[in-house]
């Protein structure tokens, strides 16, 4: 009788202990899987695009500043050489577009954006070589003269602008998507503010007011270089649009 008591006593405290411990899982000995990291709120590095503006081929990359702002640079590019006629004189010219810039992009809704900036170099240039044959009629400042033989009239001419402008774009597209997208298009639409372009004509030879007679040096003339000062107001005056460049761009670009 005291046996049976006596294991019945121990059974009991066995079952009591294993409820206690509670059902054994071979699972909880192993760790648990470490979290993933919350990128959610990691703003983009780097991104690049290529394309084509009015500024030129241009290359650009980007970093992102803020939740909706990204700072952009750009380098453009585009040369072009042709000859033409104006007055009777002959010009063998090149048209070369060089700048670079940087704009702060501003996201308003979605995609759409408002970037300010600089064209921070403002390389952008016409040159041209000038000549006019011997015994031709060209036209300085309204007044008409001839190409001395022997002495032909040539020179140069350029127009420049100033070195550093301001510039204001609106467009659609974001280089650095907010997203797990990579690719991206942009279009912007803008102005350059760069101001007055300035003109400058040089000129060399015999110009004469009939062919062959009444010839002066068109360098040291002070008539002739009169004529030559009311010439290049007269381009200047044509150029005054240009005081606001417009600027068309498209890019196509690749966030990393």
């Amino acid at each position: 009788m005291p046996t049976r008591f006596l294991r019945t006593a121990v059974l009991t405290s066995i079952c009591c202990l294993a409820a206690l411990a509670g059902p054994m899982d071979s699972s909880d000995s192993s760790p648990l899987p470490p979290a993933p990291p919350d990128n959610s709120g990691q703003l983009p590095h780097f991104g690049i695009a290529v394309g084509a503006s009015s500024l030129g081929a241009t290359v650009q990359a980007a970093t992102a500043v803020a939740h909706k702002s990204n700072v952009r640079f750009g380098f453009n590019y585009f040369k072009y050489s042709d000859t033409f006629s104006k007055d009777g004189i002959n010009y063998d010219g090149t048209l070369t577009l060089e700048s670079a810039e940087i704009l702060y992009d501003q996201y308003v809704a979605g995609p759409f954006h408002i970037s300010t900036g600089l064209l921070f170099y403002d390389g952008n240039k016409g040159r041209a070589s000038a000549s006019v044959p011997a015994g031709q009629s060209f036209t300085l400042g309204g007044v008409t003269y001839y190409s001395q033989a022997g002495n032909t009239i040539s020179g140069s001419g350029s127009i420049d602008s100033r070195k550093t402008s301001p510039m204001v774009l609106i467009g659609f597209g974001n280089l650095l998507p907010r997203s797990s997208r990579h690719f991206s298009v942009n279009f912007d639409v803008g102005v350059v503010f760069q101001g007055s372009t300035k003109a400058a004509l040089h000129l060399n030879g015999g110009a004469c007011a009939q062919p062959n007679a009444g010839c002066v040096d068109a360098a040291t003339n002070s008539v002739i270089q009169g004529n030559v000062q009311s010439e290049q107001n007269k381009i200047n005056n044509s150029l005054t649009p240009f005081k606001y460049y417009p600027v068309v761009s498209l890019t196509f670009g690749y966030k990393f």
